[in-house]
């Protein structure tokens, strides 16, 4: 099972086409759905509010774990000391004595006067069983043009997906598929927009309309659903280790499931942009 169930929608109210934050018996529901499935792995973050509380109350001691330190280190800290203390905080919240992965949220600290020592703290985490992989999440594939000559991945987090194929595009893809690097592909929705009708987008997205209804004319011409489009485009290359998604629900995710099932048609041309007002969802207004 390449899906991996993210969980940022537990501990915030996330997305622009979301409900607003998970309640705690349906986070109960949604992770009985997943292992059912055959989901075995919960992406998280020290910065995803109370998330992690919210799963060690359920209890995820036999999920492999991957969660991410906050961009919170300071340029007089020692690297080693604060990421041991961030790392005891979040092993206590989720009720974990190790976890599978550990990424920076913010690659950029590796480029700050303290990053190599940042990078030899995590790599010493892996080598003591505290983490099983070390990594980073990225919004652009130039960051790893930057920090690839001080932290070597075994994970690599980033967007991906229908619209956004900058790491395939980029050579990273390839790159880190040579280098024995997972990819984990997050975004797969843009937040649900990719879900999304052409006449339903926020009026910021008015000016990708046409991209918007390409997308809806293809798939209602190949008899599939833009969720099974999104999935399977992703969830289809070989190159992508884990497809991550977030949910409100045990029925979302099972719905997920199903239509991840099956093959892509293929694709028209056309349909994936560099337009990083588009793809960075902080640049939204």
């Amino acid at each position: 099972m390449k899906l991996a169930l993210g969980t940022v929608q537990f501990g915030l109210d996330y997305g622009v086409t979301g409900n607003g934050q998970v309640s705690a018996g349906e986070v109960h529901r949604i992770l009985a759905e997943a292992r059912a499935s055959g989901i075995d792995t919960l992406d998280t973050a020290i910065a995803y509010g109370t998330s992690e509380t919210v799963l060690g109350a359920v209890g995820v001691a036999d999920w492999n774990i991957i969660t991410k330190l906050p961009p919170g280190l300071s340029a007089n800290e020692d690297p080693a000391a604060w990421m041991s203390g961030e790392l005891a905080k979040s092993f206590s919240r989720l009720g974990v004595e190790r976890v599978e992965g550990l990424l920076l949220h913010r690659p950029e600290q590796l480029l700050e006067a303290n990053g190599p020592a940042l990078a030899t703290a995590m790599t010493q985490a892996r080598a003591s069983g505290l983490v099983g992989q070390i990594g980073v999440s990225i919004y652009s594939p130039d960051e790893l043009d930057r920090i690839w000559p001080i932290l070597r991945p075994d994970i690599v987090q980033c967007p991906y997906s229908l619209f956004d194929r900058r790491i395939e595009t980029s050579g990273w893809l390839a790159r880190l598929a040579d280098a024995g690097t997972q990819v984990h592909a997050r975004s797969l929705f843009l937040q649900g927009l990719l879900l999304a009708g052409a006449d339903t987008l926020p009026a910021y997205f008015a000016r990708w309309r046409p991209l918007f209804v390409r997308l809806r004319q293809w798939t209602a011409e190949q008899g599939i659903s833009q969720l099974a489009a999104c999935l399977r485009f992703v969830l289809g290359n070989p190159a992508i280790a884990r497809g991550v998604v977030g949910v409100e629900t045990a029925t979302q995710l099972r719905e997920i499931v199903e239509a991840a099932e099956g093959d892509l048609p293929p694709l028209p041309a056309n349909l994936a942009t560099d337009d990083l007002d588009l793809l960075l969802p902080g640049r939204w207004t």
